[in-house]
């Protein structure tokens, strides 16, 4: 990649950008030597390390990254036989865990493949870490129980000292010595212990001079007392840091056996600091990840310059090198034109390099082999070349090495020249540059550049927007009409006198001023067309929340004829509940009606059948709310009452308990009923006042219940109901063992009734009769 072009396109100040990110120095020099690649596979890989670094940060926060340390040097000493010193062995100690923890934060995203494996590759050496840590407190500190031996030197140092200050605080104490002491205070000269005495008592006081005052008045003695104690602390300290020595010799060999594996991960975690720094100025700059071709155009979705402060910045849409292999852009100076060419060129870099870049969803960057630049003043005071020799010297150089993958920017072409031949030579050096297959983006003010793009195939105009009512630029790029030349107007609006304007304009030639109306007239057209594009997204924004509403509505209104066919439901099942619960009644009335052999019974069966069909069909929610029932009182077991939600009447079985339930029968039916669900009996429903219960009640059941039930000629489906019927009753009655006489037949009714005999609530077993019984034609019910 065109160094100069790096230069150019500030390159550099995204690397710096880049570096303040990264944890460590070390990662921050990876960051330096970074540089966009020409591999597609690179820099795919890249963008992808990039992307899982983001979702790293997003899900778990900032990597632990802080521990790494550049320790290539110590590693390599250690391997080579050298000793380190404590802080070399910290900043190792740092970087083994920085490793370990690296792996640990790696295990917690799953969707992370190429971070992971990086991770993965680490090496685990906790064991090297906590003997450091655990031996070695700080760079100038080793622990007491790095070893049994230091321990033991330590403790004959401590005692020794200890020593040494009794002797010494008995001497500064002491009536005898008070007078020659200068100050009475123990100090260390020369690693010994000696007290400060007084010049004149040199030869009153038995001892060693160590050092004397910058005046000499006062002499540091160590007096005799102490001479061997110190004699035998020196020896201890000597042994002291030959423990020392050999403490950290020892960790330097252990640091040399895993030297390769230590480098090893200094240099993956090294690049991981490079990939989390683009994470985090991705998310810094609410960058996306680009979409990558090697043979497609460019296409930017609301791209922005990562230099420029994001509140201030425009962002810009543009598609080239697809339909269009030229972008030629014009519109008044400090209009955008330079930042655009620059956005451009910096984006396509960053991106080449595996950085995210600031622009939406959809953006595409196409990888070329070069990106050249000439945007700028590059006018050389040491060279003598003007600003167009030194343009001209940069194009020279970018028409001999641009080819089809490269990527072109030039900026204010042709200037710096006569107008006419500046902008002859524009068009050649477009037309160089377009048989060649670049892709060019090039601002001019020349007109015939903008006539140029107008006619030759491949080449577009595009215009910076400016504003004529404030003079000021909006710095949106147009893409597709070229910018209008506003000078007439600019100066008209400051001041300039219609007199002047009108000469002016007189020296235009024809087709001048009919190029600039054509523009005029393509800027009238496009403020109309998005006049009414925006209109055209106002209805259509109205239109969508009309649906939107509309959708609303009919699921609220869904949901409530749901809610009512529900609710309908609901009220047929309770309906049909009581409905069955009262024919469930009238059929035992006409069951037991039939067990009567005259023509009372008969006529009763006809009365129970003309009830059954008069309570169904009169069976409503109406009728219910219109019936009125007089509560009970006196509530006592035996008491026949009329059970109001089940529209029948029963007998109370047991008092009412601490919350006013009480048990009632209805027919073969057990229940239990509150006392406000139970009403007097009424008059054209009045029965019989009392029940027989207990054991009086069963036997009475029990006369009425045959051992017995013949259902031969039924159909299956008969005979199951009428079988049900009977064994509710046999139970109620108390009785063990019935027969059910079936016949020998087919079998169909018999292999029918046992199978229902399996599952029924009341059947502890059943058998086939035996000889004597009935055999095959009956079933023999034993109940529970």
């Amino acid at each position: 990649m065109d160094h100069r072009t790096l230069k150019i396109l500030e390159f550099d100040k995204i690397i710096q950008k880049l570096k303040s990110k990264a944890f460590s120095a070390l990662g921050a020099d990876v960051a330096e030597a970074l540089s966009p690649s020409l591999d597609k596979y690179t820099i795919d890989m890249w963008q992808r390390q990039t992307d899982e670094a983001v979702s790293y940060i997003r899900r778990l926060g900032l990597p632990p990254l802080e521990g790494i340390r550049d320790v290539k040097d110590s590693v390599n000493a250690a391997a080579v036989g050298a000793t380190l010193r404590p802080k070399e062995l910290l900043d190792i100690a740092s970087v083994i865990k920085t490793a370990r923890l690296m792996k640990g934060y790696a295990q917690e995203n799953e969707n992370a493949d190429l971070i992971a494996d990086l991770c993965y590759s680490l090496h685990s050496m906790k064991a090297v870490e906590d003997e450091i840590y655990r031996c070695i407190l700080s760079e100038d500190e080793i622990a007491d129980d790095a070893t049994p031996e230091l321990k033991d030197i330590r403790r004959h140092i401590a005692q020794a000292n200890q020593r040494i200050r009794d002797k010494l605080n008995d001497i500064i104490h002491s009536t005898q010595y008070q007078r020659m002491l200068q100050d009475p205070i123990v100090t260390i000269r020369n690693g010994r212990y000696v007290v400060p005495i007084k010049q004149e008592c040199r030869s009153s006081f038995e001892g060693l001079i160590q050092d004397q005052s910058g005046s000499g008045a006062t002499l540091f003695i160590e007096p005799m007392a102490v001479v061997e104690a110190n004699n035998d602390l020196r020896a201890y300290m000597l042994q002291e840091q030959e423990e020392i020595e050999r403490i950290l010799a020892s960790f330097s060999h252990m640091i040399g056996q895993h030297s390769e594996d230590i480098l090893n991960d200094l240099g993956i975690l090294a690049q991981l600091d490079l990939i989390f720094a683009k994470g985090q100025l991705s998310i810094e700059m609410n960058a996306v990840r680009p979409l990558l071709t090697e043979n497609d155009g460019i296409i930017f979705k609301r791209a922005r310059h990562p230099l420029i402060d994001p509140d201030k910045v425009v962002p810009i849409d543009l598609e080239l090198g697809r339909q269009f292999t030229q972008l030629i852009i014009t519109g008044p100076n400090t209009g955008g034109k330079t930042v655009t060419l620059k956005t451009i060129g910096l984006l396509t870099l960053m991106a080449q390099a595996g950085l995210h870049v600031p622009a939406g969803i959809g953006t595409q960057i196409r990888i070329f082999t070069g990106v050249y630049a000439d945007i700028g003043d590059e006018q050389s005071i040491e060279q003598s070349l003007s600003t167009f020799s030194s343009h001209m010297t940069n194009i020279v150089h970018i028409l001999n090495s641009a080819d089809h993958r490269s990527l072109v920017l030039l900026d204010e072409l042709g200037a710096g020249t006569d107008p006419t031949e500046g902008a002859a030579l524009a068009m050649a050096i477009l037309d160089e540059l377009r048989h060649k297959g670049a892709i060019v983006a090039a601002t001019t003010h020349y007109s015939q550049l903008k006539a140029y793009a107008l006619k030759t195939p491949g080449v577009i105009n595009a215009g910076m927007e400016f504003d004529v009512e404030t003079l000021r630029p909006t710095y949106r790029l147009i893409v597709g009409v070229p910018g209008k030349s506003n000078a007439f107007i600019i100066s008209r609006k400051l001041g300039l006198s219609d007199e002047v304007l009108a000469r002016a304009q007189a020296l235009l030639n024809e087709s001048d001023l009919r190029f600039e109306d054509v523009i005029g007239k393509l800027e009238e057209q496009r403020h109309m067309a998005e006049k009414e594009r925006a209109e055209a997204a106002q209805v259509l924004e109205q239109a969508r929340l009309l649906e939107q509403k509309y959708q609303q509505l009919n699921t609220q209104l869904e949901q409530k004829r749901n809610d009512i066919i529900h609710k309908a439901r609901q009220e047929a099942k309770v309906v049909l509940s009581r409905a069955k619960s009262q024919a469930d009644q009238i059929i035992k009335e006409l069951r037991d009606a039939q067990m009567q052999a005259s023509k009372e019974a008969n006529k009763t069966i006809e009365q129970a059948r003309t009830t059954l069909k008069k309570e169904i069909e009169e069976l409503s929610p109406e009728q219910e709310a219109g019936e009125h029932y007089k509560p009970v009182t006196n509530v006592k077991p035996g008491m026949q009452v009329y059970i109001v939600p089940l529209r029948a009447s029963g007998f109370i079985l047991t008092p009412p308990d601490a919350n006013g339930n009480v048990q009632v029968q209805v027919g073969i039916m057990k229940a239990a009923a509150s006392l406000s669900d139970l009403a007097e009996l009424p008059e054209h429903e009045a029965q019989v006042k009392s029940q027989p219960t207990g054991k009086a009640a069963s036997t009475s059941r029990s006369r009425d219940v045959g051992l017995e039930i013949d259902v031969r000629g039924q159909m299956l489906e008969e005979a199951l109901a009428n079988i049900d019927k009977y064994l509710d009753d046999a139970a109620i009655s108390g009785l063990e063992e019935v027969f059910i006489i079936h016949g020998k037949g087919t079998g169909v009714l018999r292999t029918g009734i046992q199978d229902f005999l399996g599952h029924h609530p009341h059947v502890a077993s059943y058998r086939t009769g035996r000889y004597g019984e009935g055999e095959m034609g009956v079933t023999v019910v034993k109940l529970k």
